[in-house]
């Protein structure tokens, strides 16, 4: 028996086709990530791999590729090869982007200013009961000067640009780009946040901005 006859019994067992198996799959394996409250779509897909995760996991291990279920937050995230995957031990890097993201120098100051700003609300009670944090725009560039020294991009385009990404990667809601040159405009943070950076990145960081001497 080959492994795709195997593979559609066991689909089959399941109601699943394998049109709708491939389709799960080349939307996790193409996006890196699933959130079940994004669209219609991808609640349908969440709840299509709630359906058959043995199969979907068994398929990306052939893969290499690892598997990260956030049930409280209903949401999926694939992880290359030795990358750190939050509650579980991993050597090498503790900031990942997930399969196949590969974030550029902006991003990634963004992605550890984000997280310590979500982390910052959730020792503040700031949380609401999805696990989202709301936050002014303009907090988010004084805690960039602040980690980072440096603000946002004030060039339009890139700032559309990495907010669009953050958004692509699901760490964000908001923050479009209608509401980029308002200075009160507010953006979500998704819990999906603490699965890049780990605690022990975001300590250092937050480590650097306690050292740095007061002027």
């Amino acid at each position: 028996m080959t492994l795709r006859h195997a593979l559609n019994e066991a689909l089959d067992a399941h109601g699943v086709t394998p049109a709708q198996f491939s389709e799960l799959m080349i939307r996790l394996l193409d996006h890196g990530v699933l959130c079940r409250d994004e669209s219609k779509k991808e609640a349908e897909l969440y709840d299509r791999y709630l359906r058959i995760p043995e199969l979907v996991e068994d398929y990306l291990s052939v893969l290499q590729v690892r598997l990260h279920h956030e049930r409280r937050f209903s949401s999926l995230r694939l992880y290359p090869p030795g990358a750190e995957i939050p509650g579980q031990t991993d050597p090498d890097e503790g900031l990942n982007g997930g399969l196949r993201h590969r974030l550029g120098q902006q991003e990634v100051a963004l992605v550890l200013v984000l997280r310590a700003e979500y982390d910052k609300a959730l020792r503040e009670g700031q949380v609401d009961e999805h696990g989202q944090v709301t936050l002014p725009l303009e907090a988010l560039n004084l805690a960039s000067k602040n980690l980072l020294g440096r603000p946002l991009p004030e060039g339009r385009t890139e700032r559309e640009a990495l907010f669009r990404r953050m958004r692509q990667l699901r760490l964000i809601r908001g923050a479009g780009e209608a509401g980029l040159d308002d200075g009160e405009a507010w953006l979500t943070l998704r819990p999906d946040i603490t699965g890049l950076v780990t605690d022990a990145v975001l300590a250092t960081l937050i480590g650097q901005e306690d050292d740095q001497p007061c002027t």
